[in-house]
């Protein structure tokens, strides 16, 4: 058997493994809904992955940036922690320090985020992950637990969930802090893939999709989103460009940016002290749409548009 085939096999298996933890009759809908949805984005991954090792090299996923002559990640001006979410092992948390200027000085929206591959694991995100948290954001990600190897869209949703049930527990140093009016789903490559998913949640208000695209249906995809949403892919090196592009073009009635930075490849950046450029996109992107952050957005519009007139990308926006 394949390795692409294994590892759709074993997404698969995680969703249906999601499935049936859900035994409440009011959510078979919702759930049946998710389980399509996650059988869907994993065999299509897969069959990605067939694809590419039946005409590419498979290190075409790991193409990266070189980091030489590379742009820097730009922290922010909040001291970051992190560590497992209260009472959710499958989950971890990075937020600022001192949480004495949120909410009266500063907003504190959510950033969920979902790692590539589909992995459970968000250890390799971390410097990216704090980057982003750092300009004054609660980031989430899924963490490694016993007996489950892929994330789903399903463990994002739950993320939201514990921030919704931690701002209102007494006892929470978040209690009262995040600000839930201002929600955001990013993730690469397969995260990717869940981002758009999650994108159709009424609560979530912009999603990041790095380094993919939707699959099959994207016109039926994007149909189903009601924010502005970010699509960046690493040129002609990213397998996944075309589907990213492809996108972005079904997107009608809905702000869209669309980027491809060149020579940048499928993993990009995300290995970069930091994050380096993605997470400057990311934490820009969230600051614009999540904080009002008019600097911040200049990266995406306006006539001196950042991105727009650098050439190393080549990009497209609508509704900006």
């Amino acid at each position: 058997m394949s390795a692409g085939n294994t590892s759709s096999i074993e997404a698969t298996k995680a969703v249906i493994g999601s499935a049936r933890l859900q035994t409440d009759p009011r959510r078979i809908t919702v759930i049946k809904t998710s389980l399509i949805l996650g059988l869907t984005f994993s065999l299509a991954f897969g069959g990605m992955l067939l694809a590419q090792r039946g005409g590419i090299d498979p290190a075409a996923v790991a193409t990266a940036l070189p980091l030489e002559g590379a742009p820097l990640a730009v922290p922010g001006p909040y001291k970051i922690e992190s560590g497992p979410a209260f009472n959710s092992p499958g989950h971890v948390v990075y937020r600022p320090s001192d949480l004495t200027p949120f909410p009266s000085k500063d907003t504190l929206p959510l950033i969920i985020w979902g790692n590539g591959g589909c992995a459970i694991n968000s250890n390799r995100y971390a410097g990216f992950l704090t980057t982003i948290a750092s300009h004054g954001f609660v980031v989430m990600a899924t963490a490694a637990q016993p007996g489950v190897n892929r994330a789903t869209a399903d463990h994002l949703r739950a993320a939201i969930a514990w921030a919704e049930a931690e701002n209102t527990r007494d006892g929470s140093p978040l209690s009262g802090k995040i600000a839930l009016d201002r929600i955001s789903v990013m993730g690469q490559s397969c995260g990717g893939f869940m981002a758009l998913e999650l994108g159709a949640d009424p609560r979530v208000d912009t999603i990041g999709v790095f380094n993919s695209g939707a699959q099959g249906d994207a016109a039926g995809t994007v149909a189903k989103l009601h924010g502005p949403v970010l699509l960046i892919n690493g040129h002609e090196r990213d397998f996944l460009m075309a589907s990213s592009e492809a996108t972005f073009n079904a997107i009608q009635n809905l702000p869209a940016f669309y980027g491809a930075r060149k020579n940048a490849g499928h993993t990009a950046t995300v290995d970069h002290p930091g994050g380096g450029e993605w997470a400057n996109v990311a934490s820009s992107w969230a600051r614009w749409q999540l904080k009002g952050n008019k600097e911040a957005g200049k990266m995406f519009a306006g006539k001196d548009c950042e991105l727009c007139t650098n050439a190393n990308w080549v990009t497209k926006s609508k509704g900006l």
